[in-house]
């Protein structure tokens, strides 16, 4: 029997809901994002975000050590979310405090990821480690890297 891809979703949405997995009462899961809307965006800026962030920062957003910063409560992150947009589309250099701590390490553009692309990672970020900002979309991001 093959399944749609309607029923694909479906199907992952409520393995999603069902398995909430163990974490802490700090990082949210997708499962407890409630609007369908930002769900949607979450789930494709999840993915997103492991193929392209990930890496350095890790899953759970922590970062490496003194190296990488944190996203998961980043103070950084969380007091300009058009500096953020600038960052994953075009990179940074130099130093920059996060959480009080110092990093100096260039993080590389992601030229070729699109408007699009860039606010489902951005409503992944910014719905499921300790903020609630809805949809960021893809018009938000193309008037955020204008500035």
């Amino acid at each position: 029997m093959r399944i749609s891809g309607i029923g694909q979703i479906l199907i992952f949405l409520l393995l999603l809901y069902s398995c909430q997995g163990n974490s802490s009462n700090k990082e949210k899961t997708l499962a407890s994002i409630k609007d369908t809307k930002v769900l949607q965006y979450a789930i494709e800026g999840k993915i997103l975000y492991e193929n392209y962030c990930a890496n350095c920062h890790q899953k759970d957003g922590v970062g490496l050590g003194k190296l990488i910063p944190p996203l998961f409560e980043s103070d950084y992150m969380l007091e300009d979310i058009g500096r953020t947009a600038w960052i994953i589309k075009y990179g940074q250099n130099g130093e920059i405090i996060v959480n009080g701590q110092s990093y100096n390490q260039a993080m590389p553009a992601n030229a070729k990821l699109t408007n699009l692309e860039i606010a489902q990672i951005m409503t992944y970020l910014y719905n499921i480690w300790g903020s609630k900002q809805g949809v960021i979309d893809a018009n938000m991001v193309g008037d955020y890297l204008q500035k």
